[in-house]
């Protein structure tokens, strides 16, 4: 009898103990639900960036199409455009063959929408331990990218954009070619940019990650940039765009607390430093869940209400992308995002 009393005793502080944890997860959407209720007072800014297809580049357009490009820019105070015109090769190079449009694209986006910058978006999947296209810590290579940006520079490009993935906060290789590249656009009057991953939640996270999934295979531990790499990261980039999408959370309040959370801690972490594009999502996959753009610039807002004050640099959107984005996306987006008022807040 004894015995059937100890595990009976066992059996109830079990139970408890469930419901105590079961109770304590309920909490959190229900904190966050209640969190989201109130409409959010930052309004957007006039400092945002779009990605944009590489058919701008690759491909003929008429003047027609070049027109109506401005005209979506400046309707939607669109100040720089990241023009995806690599991937770069295993060596570094871009054949001239995949961006054989890019002047005439340049011209237009100058005529039909001045003021907009238009910034060569190029990238590749790093190679880490073996795996992946190009080798980043190979000094030859990068020296093939130097150029290759040179190049591109030379059409009339606006800036260089870097979308180098996946980058682990140990890339010295990765600093020491923005080091590089900085002299080169600072020496030409240009910018360099950079899109990175949305930063770590807890940076004594990630040597956990490190030590569980091995980077191997197609199985890595979560890329994300710790507050000492992303200091780095902008400290020698004019723009950091944080790719803030593709976050799983099931609710609208969770995912919305999502980007808010990641706009406070980068603004208030590098938005002395460099200028940020907090990027938000206008295609809507189902294993997303609750993830879609008014969730994100209502969650921006959100971060920006909770900044003790304002950055000393500009700030703003991201839109990924051109290609997802239809005009109902956009009539959300000025909606739901641009300020009222017609004061420009610079770029």
């Amino acid at each position: 009898m004894r015995q059937k009393g100890r595990v009976g005793r066992v059996l109830r502080c079990t139970a408890w103990a469930a419901a105590y944890v079961l109770g304590l997860a309920a909490l959190l959407p229900a904190g966050a639900w209640a969190w989201w209720q109130p409409e959010p007072e930052a309004r957007g800014t006039e400092a945002n960036a779009l990605w944009a297809r590489h058919q701008w580049v690759g491909e003929p357009h008429s003047d027609a199409e070049y027109r109506a490009l401005g005209r979506l820019l400046q309707e939607n105070r669109i100040t720089d455009v990241f023009f995806h015109a690599g991937p770069f090769e295993a060596d570094g190079t871009v054949p001239e063959s995949k961006y054989r449009y890019a002047r005439r694209l340049i011209a237009a986006v100058h005529k039909y929408a001045p003021g907009v910058r238009a910034q060569a978006y190029l990238g590749q999947i790093r190679v880490v331990d073996g795996k992946g296209i190009i080798d980043l810590d190979d000094p030859a290579v990068r020296e093939r990218v130097l150029k290759t940006d040179a190049a591109f520079l030379d059409l009339g490009f606006d800036g260089i954009h870097y979308d180098f993935e996946p980058i682990y906060p140990d890339d010295h290789a990765f600093l020491a070619l923005m080091d590089r590249t900085r002299q080169l656009t600072r020496s030409r009057g240009r910018l360099l940019s950079v899109a990175l991953e949305q930063p770590t939640l807890l940076d004594a996270v990630q040597p956990l990650y490190k030590a569980l999934i091995p980077r191997a295979g197609t199985i890595h531990y979560p890329p994300r940039p710790t507050e000492k790499f992303l200091r780095a990261v902008a400290d020698r980039a004019d723009q950091v765009a944080i790719m803030t999408y593709d976050v799983s959370l099931p609710t609208r309040s969770l995912a919305g607390w999502h980007f808010a959370r990641h706009t406070r801690t980068t603004l208030e972490l590098i938005g002395d430093r460099t200028t940020v594009f907090m990027g938000v999502p206008t295609y809507r996959p189902l294993v997303h869940w609750a993830e879609d753009l008014p969730v994100a610039l209502r969650g921006i807002r959100r971060g920006i209400d909770d900044l003790k004050r304002p950055p000393k640099r500009p700030y703003g959107v991201g839109v990924y992308a051109d290609w997802t984005t239809d005009p109902a996306e956009w009539a959300r987006y000025r909606t739901a995002w641009l300020p009222r008022t017609t004061e420009s807040l610079g770029g």
